[in-house]
């Protein structure tokens, strides 16, 4: 069987054997919006839970409006253009409207990235700015959560006078589905609230998992923070495995981010009757199978389905290494994982970026993992606690060998934007 998974910018074709492949597993067949950019501009008049972007916009003297960075395919190009205009017609002038890039602690999107995000009319013609999420002084101070999260977020959203969301929902690997709340924090939180939202007390709990929203408080921490911070009105997209916007929704931070999560779990979840032997898959390609940091996504979205002691074999293009300085370092400190993970469940050790290795950990624990990349060398993915291989083939028949030649083989070409589990 030949199967084309995501990889990069192009794609990898795979030839697998017949008789062991389950699948491929994909998002239910459903129908792209016919004319998405009248259903923008429909949800943006009959939004979900607020008034209109237009009646919510008068009398307005700013606006600042977040989108998620290169991470996130959110096709900002189609859904920016009418909100613009409709801020403008009401009164609110240009060089007042601020476009923000929630990049988390991601690094800053400029140039080129910019233009492929929003289009370069958009780059041309208003403000877009980064948030940078070590630099404390950017940030106002909310207060404390109940849970102690102190909650940093950057002042030229809070400061704005009214205060916009966008976003892809989409299975997320601890906050449940991404979007909504998601843009706020940590898209544009503090590191001094990320290292306390994204540590263990949070992400250990059984709940903090992809799919999960009712019980799960990485979900209802950072819903808590966003509605500190404030937003009038969200516009949320779910695409299709080829990034056509299936659904729409715009107005209340949480009940049109709802609405849109009940749509995406009826076309991505898909069972399997059994655990699997093996899983093949992606981190749904460019652009987010960049890092190492990133592709863990990919594994995660995986291991609902693979049995203990199975393997899961991952292409990734990894064209910008493992990620950022910070993870680097985490990795090269922690050879030992379970070590790792006494540390910290301690008091007195955090590193930027450890919540990622914290989640790989939970891999790693379950089953082997195979990498087949030409962005990273066999060397740097062992010390990342994978093994390379060659090609998905060799990765493949070498797992034959181990399990057998009946060996349940699970493939699911677009990775984490699937969310597989066993059951009718």
């Amino acid at each position: 069987m030949r199967i084309k998974l995501d990889y990069g910018r192009t794609g990898l074709e795979v030839d697998l054997p017949d008789k062991n492949v389950v699948g491929p597993l994909a998002i239910r067949d459903t129908e792209p919006l016919a004319n998405p950019e009248q259903a923008i501009l429909d949800s943006l008049e009959k939004p979900i839970g607020t008034p209109p972007l237009a009646k919510l916009a008068k009398g307005r003297k700013s606006a600042c409006i977040l989108i998620c960075d290169i991470t996130r395919p959110v096709p900002n190009k189609l859904i920016l253009p009418p909100m613009l205009r409709i801020l403008e017609e009401q009164g609110i002038p240009r060089d007042e409207i601020m476009i923000l890039v929630a990049t988390g602690l991601h690094r800053p999107n400029q140039g080129n990235e910019l233009e492929e995000m929003v289009g370069p009319e958009i780059v041309k013609h208003y403000r877009i700015e980064n948030h940078f999420g070590k630099k404390l002084s950017d940030h106002e101070f909310l207060g404390v959560t109940p849970n102690g999260v102190p909650s940093y977020i950057d002042k030229r959203y809070v400061h704005a006078d009214l205060k916009i969301t966008t976003g892809l929902i989409e299975p997320h690997l601890m906050a449940g589905y991404s979007g909504g709340r998601k843009v706020i924090c940590p898209g544009i939180a503090a590191l001094e609230t990320v290292k306390i939202w994204h540590g263990p007390k949070f992400l250990e709990h059984p709940k903090a998992d992809c799919g999960s929203v009712e019980g799960n408080p990485v979900h209802e921490e950072n819903t808590r923070i966003a509605k500190m911070a404030g937003c009038d009105f969200i516009v949320n997209v779910c695409i299709d495995g080829s990034r056509r916007i299936l659904w729409v929704g715009a107005g209340h931070m949480e009940q049109a981010w709802h609405e849109g999560v009940r749509f995406v779990e009826n076309v991505v979840r898909v069972p399997v009757s059994e655990p699997m032997d093996v899983v093949v898959t992606s981190c749904a390609g460019y652009p987010l199978d960049t890092t190492w940091y990133q592709a863990i996504k990919g594994l995660l979205g995986a291991l609902p389905i693979v049995k203990q002691g199975g393997t899961i074999v991952l292409a990734a293009s990894l064209t910008e290494g493992v990620g950022s300085p910070e993870f680097q370092h985490l990795i090269a400190d922690n050879t030992d994982l379970s070590a790792f993970i006494q540390r910290i469940l301690g008091k007195d050790y955090f590193v930027m970026d450890q919540w990622q290795l914290e989640e790989f950990v939970k891999v790693a624990k379950r089953c082997k993992i195979k990498v087949v990349t030409q962005g990273l060398s066999a060397e740097t993915l062992k010390k990342c606690h994978v093994e390379a291989s060659p090609s998905v083939e060799q990765a493949v028949a070498d797992c034959l060998k181990e399990y057998g030649p009946n060996a349940k083989i699970a493939v699911i070409p677009k990775g984490p934007y699937v969310l597989p589990y066993v059951g009718v």
